[in-house]
């Protein structure tokens, strides 16, 4: 659960809570592989953003794969304020994974396996086609963040 926040030409920014609804939470959940009842928050609920606001008007239909495929304002086209970030519980978070193709899996992608939640595990990356371990040489939190932040 927490603040949705999509990456988009180089930065990431939060989802405008306008058309909000639970079907845009269940796009969201299935594209992180969390599994559970899908639920929509509004009005800044986990707290504002602090950088752009990159979509807005999203409009899921509740069966599609990411954020990507729903119908949405052009990206950072606008008229909201932090104070409406979207915001998405997948609650209980069950952690069914959704099988990818490795033809869908993009060099540099990152995943936990191994974790006892979706939330935790040793942190694997895509490579020349193999999913590879990541050193903990110079490991720091903000490495941990990061990683966080591209699941």
């Amino acid at each position: 659960e927490g603040r949705v926040e999509v990456y988009h030409d180089g930065k990431w920014g939060t989802i405008c809570d306008d058309q909000w609804d639970d079907r845009d939470a269940e796009v969201v959940c299935r594209q992180l592989g969390l599994s559970g009842t899908p639920k929509a928050l509004s009005w800044a609920h986990y707290g504002q953003g602090s950088g752009p606001i990159l979509l807005d008007e999203v409009q899921c239909s509740g069966n599609e794969l990411s954020l990507d495929q729903c119908k949405k304002s052009d990206w950072g086209q606008q008229n909201c304020d932090h104070i409406e970030d979207a915001g998405v519980s997948c609650d209980p978070f069950t952690g069914t994974e959704i099988p990818l193709c490795q033809s869908d899996v993009v060099e540099g992608t990152v995943r936990l396996a191994g974790g006892h939640s979706p939330g935790e595990g040793r942190v694997e990356v895509y490579y020349n086609g193999d999913w590879g371990t990541v050193c903990d040489d110079g490991w720091t939190d903000l490495s941990a963040q990061v990683v966080c932040r591209q699941l």
